[in-house]
């Protein structure tokens, strides 16, 4: 039981933490008043998170040791958190987002928009918006695929080696 437990916080501690973290931190450094950081810290962090779901991803790839499917989970959690301060942010500007006021709302938007699903409630209207929900519609077919793969074939690994051990 100690072990399943073990895995389970293994898995979950870290979106739970960065879920946590970016309910409790004020995010009012992010919008149109600080243009610049607000950009340079998007752009870092996605940088940042791509580069290492890929590294993951290809470690698992290779068998190389490692705690990839929780990483690979934080580290995609993480993209989700971004982007929702990034709309978070963007909502401060009249018009770039309708609907979107609150940080439920943005994370409410950013898994719709990861999911491709579009409920049409929130929608970007202004051209920047635009340019981001594009963004993280390619971010998340590229990182989430491969994030996803990457699992999916540790989990068979895993399957075949307790059916040989059997």
């Amino acid at each position: 039981m100690k072990a399943l437990a073990r895995i389970y916080l293994a898995l979950l501690g870290g979106p739970v933490l960065l879920l946590t973290a970016y309910f409790a931190v004020p995010l009012d450094r992010f919008g149109p008043k600080h243009p610049l950081f607000s950009w340079l810290t998007f752009g870092v962090l996605l940088t940042l998170l791509g580069v290492g779901l890929l590294r993951e991803a290809r470690q698992q790839m290779l068998g190389r040791p490692g705690r990839h499917a929780p990483v690979i989970l934080t580290l995609l959690s993480g993209a989700l958190v971004v982007f929702s301060a990034a709309y978070l942010g963007m909502s401060k500007q009249p018009g770039e987002l309708v609907g979107l006021d609150t940080k439920v709302d943005a994370l409410y938007f950013t898994v719709i928009t990861m999911a491709t699903v579009g409920y049409g409630d929130i929608h970007p209207s202004g051209q920047v918006a635009r340019i981001v929900v594009m963004l993280q519609l390619l971010y998340t077919l590229v990182f989430l695929t491969t994030g996803v793969t990457a699992l999916s074939r540790q989990v068979k690994t895993q399957a075949i080696k307790r059916a040989r051990n059997g």
